[in-house]
C-alpha cells in the first residue's frame, strides 16, 4: 500500500535517448516546481443530439507535454543542452528519447516514449537567478498512480 507522505526525495526520473541518460528527478537541481506531465487532449469527446441523446467517443491519443523545471544554476542544464544540440542537429536523433518518473514511496510510476524536445528553454537575466523550463513532447504517456 502507498504512503500517505509525499517528498520530491522520492521522486527519480531521467530521460533516456541519442546523447545520454540524465537525471531529471531529486538531486538534478529542480526548480520548486519539479516536473508536471499533461495530456495534449481530452480522452473523451461528448457529443449531444437536438433530442438531447448523446454519445461519447474514447479518443486513443495518449499523447502529451513534460515540463522540467531546473534552478538556473543546476548542472543538468548543461547536459540537457547538449543533448538538445545533439538531438536538433538531425532528424536521426530527434524524437526517440523516454522520459521515466517514477515516486518509489507512492507507487507512481509514468512512462513517456517517441519523446522530443519540444523548444529551447527561455533565457532570462535579472535580479534573482530563477529556473529554465524544458519542454518535451511524447507520443504516448503511460500512467500508473499509486500502485497497490
Amino acid at each position: 500500500m502507498a504512503s500517505s507522505t509525499y517528498s520530491f526525495k522520492d521522486v527519480q526520473a531521467a530521460i533516456t535517448g541519442p546523447g545520454g541518460v540524465i537525471n531529471l528527478g531529486s538531486g538534478s537541481g529542480a526548480a520548486e516546481e519539479g516536473l508536471a506531465i499533461d495530456s495534449s487532449t481530452e480522452i473523451d469527446n461528448m457529443l449531444i443530439g437536438a433530442d438531447g441523446l448523446g454519445q461519447h467517443s474514447l479518443s486513443a491519443d495518449r499523447s502529451g507535454r513534460v515540463t522540467v523545471r531546473l534552478l538556473k544554476t543546476s548542472p543538468t542544464n548543461a547536459l540537457l543542452s547538449l543533448m538538445f544540440n545533439f538531438q536538433t542537429s538531425s532528424a536521426a536523433q530527434h524524437g526517440q528519447n523516454t522520459i521515466t518518473i517514477v515516486d518509489s514511496n507512492r507507487g507512481d510510476v509514468i512512462t513517456c516514449t517517441q519523446v522530443a524536445f519540444a523548444k529551447a528553454p527561455s533565457i532570462a537575466y535579472g535580479k534573482e537567478a530563477g529556473m529554465l523550463e524544458w519542454d518535451f513532447t511524447a507520443v504516448q504517456i503511460n500512467r500508473t498512480l499509486g500502485g497497490l
